[in-house]
């Protein structure tokens, strides 16, 4: 018995029925919300760059690019452009505990593959509500390690959505699947720091949907890997993890699996753009604000408290979309001024708002609460401090879109019509995009979402 093991049954033996509405209804959110996301980073130069280069380098015309006019791939490139267009604009999905793209990298594998093996829409979910589940597991083993202590970037992780949604839809027997999860978690790297300040961030999306797909598709031809890549003393935890099997974090991985689904506790989906770190630090801080009421030039002081942050993190006075999305203080200075955060807060005309920049140097780190810690979820406490010597206090424990808050769809709607223009997509596409995922359960083919995609 290994964990890959484990985790290949309950990947390859889980029926409909044995999943919870809520987890297949988000799967759907995420469908919406990786296309939105991959509407607004499709003009962006980290997309078009990677399209030339996948397009350049051709094959056999498998799976949709989507906004590209049509234009088909082998299955494993289009899931990593697709996939790379998502992230580059900041605004999929997460895994609160590190900020894991798992959704990202699913859904477009599961679309991918969809598209060539005729698979419904009712499959696609099943399929991505595994992955997504799969990839919370292992990022279980491996919080807080990941990123905060050892640098690596959660892309470690987001591949085991794609690897997983992709061997459902291949059809892949526990055995095979066993075998592409551990050929995942031999093929993928990054880090952080890299992700920070550069594109690369975009092209670890890309290269954990596409890795993901192949590793499945390996596998059920018949490749091989080590089946106890998890637990290995030199394996994934260990590298990873830090002292996952010391602290039982290793056991928690499979832990009622099938029984508890950890996506409804730790899943969100972007309702605003940038790092769903800063989320909450946005929304408390209009909070505060409208509390305040007063106008910026009457704020002496933005406050923000978080468990574990004990300085601000990134750029003071972001300049660009990579900027603003690993800059909490822009989220708290944007909120404070705006009354909240809006899909416009990542455009050049906002990151440049004089009211906004005016606030920047005003915002500093608090001491981390000692109380409800455990209820912070990138959840944030922000104080804004008046010239008159006033103080209000807001706090958000988990941003709009998080799985344990609950998601609505008319937010998943509002972020379609939002982003989808930005690929030049028209209105009555975009409605019948809102309708189709809605209603993806009935979908019978998922080429009737991929050709409004165009």
């Amino acid at each position: 018995m290994t964990i890959a093991g484990d985790l290949a049954r309950f990947a390859t033996q889980t029926h409909d029925e044995d999943i919870p509405h809520r987890v297949i209804d988000y799967s759907a959110m995420l469908v919406a919300s990786t296309v939105a996301s991959a509407a607004a980073g499709s003009r962006l130069d980290s997309s078009s760059i990677i399209r030339s280069l996948m397009l350049a380098r051709g094959g056999a015309a498998e799976s949709t690019v989507w906004f590209s006019e049509g234009q088909r791939l082998p299955t494993a490139c289009a899931a990593r452009v697709n996939a790379l267009m998502s992230d580059s604009a900041a605004s999929d999905d997460s895994d609160l505990r590190n900020a894991v793209h798992a959704g990202t990298s699913a859904v477009a594998a599961a679309i991918a593959v969809a598209e060539k093996t005729g698979a419904s829409g009712k499959e696609v979910l099943r399929a991505i509500a595994l992955g997504c589940e799969v990839a919370c597991r292992i990022n279980t083993g491996v919080v807080p390690g990941l990123t905060y202590e050892n640098g690596f970037h959660g892309c470690t992780v987001a591949i085991y959505g794609a690897v997983t949604s992709a061997g459902v839809l291949l059809k892949l027997d526990p055995g095979q699947m066993t075998h592409a999860l551990a050929l995942a978690a031999t093929s993928i790297g990054g880090l952080l720091a890299a992700a920070n300040t550069s594109t690369a961030r975009d092209h670890h999306a890309g290269l954990a949907a596409m890795l993901g797909v192949e590793a499945a598709q390996l596998a059920g031809m018949g490749f091989t890997a080590e089946e106890t890549i998890f637990e290995h003393p030199a394996g994934f935890f260990a590298v990873y993890g830090l002292d996952a099997q010391a602290s039982g974090r290793m056991a928690q991985v499979v832990d009622k699996l099938g029984q508890e689904w950890q996506t409804l506790t730790h899943m969100a989906i972007k309702l605003v753009p940038g790092g769903h770190p800063h989320h909450a630090i946005a929304e408390a801080a209009a909070q505060a604000a409208r509390l305040a009421d007063v106008p910026a030039s009457e704020i002496s002081a933005i406050i923000c408290s978080k468990p574990g942050m004990k300085k601000m993190p990134g750029p003071r006075h972001p300049e660009n979309l990579i900027d603003m999305a690993h800059s909490p203080i822009y989220f708290a200075a944007a909120g404070t001024a705006d009354g909240g955060l809006t899909w416009a807060h990542a455009t050049p005309e906002k990151i440049s708002d004089p009211r906004i920049r005016s606030l920047l140097d005003l915002v500093q780190a608090g001491e981390p609460p000692t109380e409800n810690v455990e209820r912070y979820q990138q959840g944030a406490t922000v104080t804004v401090k008046t010239r008159d010597g006033r103080s209000f206090s807001s706090t958000v424990f988990a941003p709009r879109g998080s799985a344990i808050n609950g998601i609505e769809w008319t937010d998943i709607d509002e972020k379609l019509r939002a982003l989808c223009p930005s690929a030049d997509i028209s209105p009555a596409s975009i409605e019948s995009c809102v309708r189709i995922v809605r209603d993806f359960r009935e979908v019978s083919h998922v080429r009737l979402l991929v050709e409004l995609l165009g």
